[in-house]
């Protein structure tokens, strides 16, 4: 079954009513009826044809030209998309040195995660020198990211094991996926087998860690199910560092001659000891997040492609300041309702797409929005109540023609967006992406896009002992120039680019004197940088008993400007980017089925921190990021249908801070076991 990166994030906001939880709906009824029925007409169809195998799976990486991706709103092959693109493959996943997907992008050499816990237990995802809230995360090309804040954008309902690849796309993306792709998009692409069968994962290691996987498949000629479901649990490498976290994903689909429907619902749950983690005077934090997922999607095969959508996205989020007591005690709800209507269409002159998407983001919450008369009671907590609540509502208008000449690629569109229930005038972002392959093996790439990001309601209203938002902040906007170029040839890869972009009312936390909070504020800033990598791949020119798989290296540099007058202290995220980084992994064949990979980061951050001491108080002293090196190792033997592995993590011991006071864990040991089994 193919996979499509389909592009549901551009969004449309409509006017604002009394209960938001469900006001959404009364004005977007006949349209969400509309995508329900489209999608009801098209299942009715005969089930005549069966389902295609997965074209997307590849036994090796020089088939990675292949891959179907939609960089633009359009299918197209990774070869002749017109924008550079990083694709890991599930052979890529499946050698990682890592047991998340968080660590697996810290690989991505254009990728920051600035992790706060271990596991991606609070994980801030960014991309070239963005904030966390800059950035899509799509599951199956369906948005997942949160308006209430980037923070709870990463809380995946899937496990690695269940990845099929995972595509970044670095730059302005806002008329391909909508606002939210500010600075880029992370699309997670997961398996859906057409075999069916029964896969289990145990698992274990240093610090009290340990936990287990499971999923199974069912799949007939017609139709294809998954449902998996895992928990995961650690005591910590420090005093209030553990944490639990759970998992359930159920997906399917349905094909025939007419039409592909995809299906997907999953929850994801964690609750953690954060030690230090949102500021340092207070070491005995502690935060639960929980995130549901439900979408539904369909495609007709006919000339003229429908494409309609509809999804919900949910998290809710409590923290306590002081564990197990009300101090500083917040209890949010978050509720995102989209629908799309596009569509597609391939002639002499290439493809076009057209369509409209609207989106309802609401909140309600102890301390973030404006302050309501009928509060709601927050469910299993006696006597605490919502009493604040936000929302807003887009409407997206967009247009897009791709030209594929024999040696060219020409993408030129535009995203129309307005917030309904503010008074402002509809926007237009253009954009226009240009690829030139002179033979076989390289292209030549270079973009113009503009793009815009609204603030999310943590920016808008968060206030606290150390942090106040600010309601005044206005839409970032950025305008973006990208060149680039890809050489590809059996075994050998490699790729070179260049950005500069320019953003203004750039909104970030910062403080103006030594003594002060942190506030929300905006200002310009320019962006720029550079990122090279390059890939050995033996196993595509001397087969699999090559001992030596793969070699990667991987280096970006980013040097950030602001245009401000306004003097600051510090800054709290968008001035921490990595000005240099360095990811290097070597994967071999020991002997037969005894694998190993070795990997390699170097990260040197630019900003600085306000050290605590070892009371947790304030030393008024600002201390510079340490630039650091870490190498992690993984052994794996390598069955038919089981495998069992060791990693180790942090493999040096290293001491490093990546976000403010919090220190990372050392040296942590890991084992495990995956069987797989499937009907005869």
């Amino acid at each position: 079954m193919k996979k499509k990166f389909y592009s549901l994030t551009s969004a449309i906001r409509w006017k604002r009513f009394s209960n938001l939880n469900f006001a959404t709906f009364k004005s977007m009824h006949k349209l969400i009826s509309i995508g329900v029925l489209s999608i009801a007409t098209l299942l009715s169809a005969d089930l005549k044809a069966q389902v295609q195998p997965d074209s997307v799976s590849t036994e090796l990486n020089y088939q990675l030209q292949d891959i179907e991706v939609t960089s633009e709103r359009v299918p197209l092959t990774f070869s002749v998309a017109p924008r550079l693109m990083t694709v890991m493959t599930k052979e890529d996943v499946s050698a990682a040195t890592v047991q998340s997907i968080n660590d697996l992008l810290e690989y991505a050499v254009g990728v920051d995660v600035r992790q706060r816990g271990e596991m991606g237990v609070q994980s801030d995802i960014s991309v070239r020198g963005g904030t966390f809230d800059q950035i899509t995360i799509l599951l199956n090309g369906i948005n997942i990211s949160s308006p209430h804040t980037g923070h709870l954008s990463a809380d995946f309902p899937v496990s690695m094991d269940e990845i099929e690849r995972v595509e970044v796309l670095e730059g302005p993306a806002a008329r391909q996926f909508g606002t939210s792709a500010f600075n880029g998009a992370i699309n997670i692409v997961t398996k859906c087998d057409t075999s069916s069968h029964i896969a289990g994962h145990v698992f274990g290691g240093s610090y009290g860690y340990g936990g287990g996987e499971m999923s199974a498949n069912l799949s007939t000629k017609k139709i294809h199910q998954q449902i998996s479901g895992g928990f995961r649990r650690a005591d910590g490498d420090q005093e209030n560092s553990d944490f639990k976290q759970t998992k359930f994903f159920y997906q399917g689909n349905v094909s025939n001659s007419s039409v592909n429907v995809d299906w997907q619902t999953g929850v994801s749950n964690q609750d953690y000891g954060a030690n230090t983690f949102y500021s340092a005077a207070y070491p005995n934090q502690w935060e639960s997040t929980t995130k549901w997922i439900t979408s539904v999607k369909a495609e007709t095969n006919s000339r003229l492609h429908f494409v309609p959508a509809i999804y919900w996205n949910r998290s809710k989020d409590h923290f306590q300041l002081i564990r197990d007591t009300h101090k500083g005690e917040n209890f949010h709800q978050c509720d995102v309702y989209g629908v799309n209507l596009g569509a597609w269409i391939e002639t002499k002159v290439g493809k076009t797409a057209f369509g409209a998407e609207m989106r309802s983001e609401n909140i309600i919450s102890t301390n973030l929005g404006k302050e309501t008369s009928d509060s709601v009671a927050v469910r299993g907590v006696d006597d605490i109540f919502y009493t604040k609540k936000d929302g807003r509502d887009n409407i997206s208008y967009y247009a897009e023609h791709t030209f594929l000449l024999k040696k060219w690629t020409l993408s030129l569109g535009a995203m129309a967006h307005k917030v309904t229930n503010l008074n402002t005038k509809m926007k237009v972002y253009p954009g226009v992406d240009v690829a030139f392959r002179p033979n076989d093996y390289w292209k030549i790439s270079a973009s113009w896009n503009m793009a815009m990001r609204l603030p999310t309601f943590t920016d808008l209203y968060y206030k606290s002992p150390t942090n106040e938002g600010n309601v005044g902040l206005k839409p970032e906007e950025t305008s973006a120039i990208d060149f680039g170029a890809r050489y590809r040839n059996r075994g050998v890869e490699s790729s070179v680019a260049l950005f500069y972009h320019h953003g203004k009312n750039m909104i970030d936390w910062v403080m103006y004197s030594a003594d002060d909070i942190f506030h929300s504020a905006a200002f310009e800033l320019d962006n720029k940088g550079l990122e090279i990598n390059a890939a050995f791949l033996g196993r595509e020119i001397f087969g699999e008993k090559c001992p030596v798989r793969k070699v990667s290296f991987g280096y970006a540099h980013i040097y950030q400007e602001r245009e401000d007058d306004v003097e600051i202290y510090k800054s709290n995220y968008a001035l921490e980017y990595l000005r240099n980084k360095l990811s290097a992994s070597l994967e071999t064949r020991v002997v037969k089925s005894l694998n190993a990979t070795l990997s390699l980061r170097y990260q040197d951050r630019n900003g600085s921190y306000i050290k605590y001491d070892e009371n947790h108080k304030s030393t008024g002293m600002l201390v510079g990021y340490e630039p650091y090196t870490l190498v992690d190792l993984k052994l794996s033997w390598d069955a038919d249908k089981w495998s069992i592995y060791a990693i180790a993590n942090n493999l040096f011991n290293v001491s490093y801070y990546d976000l403010g006071n919090i220190p990372q864990p050392g040296i942590w040991l890991k084992a495990g076991a995956k069987f797989k089994i499937s009907k005869k």
